[in-house]
């Protein structure tokens, strides 16, 4: 697929097939990452593949931390809500999660390890579109609680900053209307 055609033609798919993907196509997916820009070296991204039960371990944890910041967890709106959310993994037959753990040396930014590990994250969307795959890159108020980061063992500088659901589309893909580059840039000269 020619760069600028996947750039374009990339969208968010949410709904995918339960067959598996094949490891050989996971592991082009994180390579994709690990060639973000990235000052100084650093290598801040993490990456962690959950398949198979995994997943529905992951769907404990968001579970527990629905129920916890819940008023009353008995009402039947809150138990659907938290039966939700916990199934919310099982959607895709693999999530890559994908966090950042900042190095500490002193002239190294937080905000440029951030940066490269968003980077790794668009190339993975990208590898994943280039390679037939259907994927969406999900966070939300779930993704940065503290039970998170240590069920993945982050320490404590370091943050799971999402979850890319992948899988083999099962949803037509979304026309989206973009708004032209010029209503957002300044020539300056």
């Amino acid at each position: 697929m020619e760069l600028f055609d996947a750039i374009k033609t990339r969208r968010s798919i949410g709904i995918v097939k339960e067959a598996p993907v094949p490891n050989e196509l996971i592991e082009q997916i994180l390579e994709a990452g690990t060639y973000a820009p990235n000052h100084f070296h650093t290598e801040p991204w993490r990456f962690f593949v959950l398949t198979g039960a995994s997943r529905a371990e992951l769907g404990k944890v968001f579970e527990k931390i629905t129920t916890a910041n819940s008023e009353d967890p008995t009402t039947p709106e809150m138990i659907k809500k938290i039966e939700r959310v916990k199934k919310n993994p099982l959607r895709a037959p693999v999530i890559l999660t994908v966090g950042v753990e900042p190095s500490s040396k002193k002239n190294v930014l937080i905000q440029e390890e951030y940066a490269a590990v968003h980077a790794a994250i668009q190339n993975m969307l990208l590898a994943a579109h280039a390679l037939g795959l259907g994927a969406i890159w999900r966070t939300g108020a779930i993704c940065y609680e503290k039970q998170v980061n240590e069920f993945f063992g982050m320490s404590e500088r370091g943050e799971i900053l999402g979850f890319i659901y992948l899988g083999y589309p099962d949803m037509k893909t979304p026309q989206v209307k973009k708004t032209s580059f010029t209503n957002f840039t300044t020539w300056m000269s």
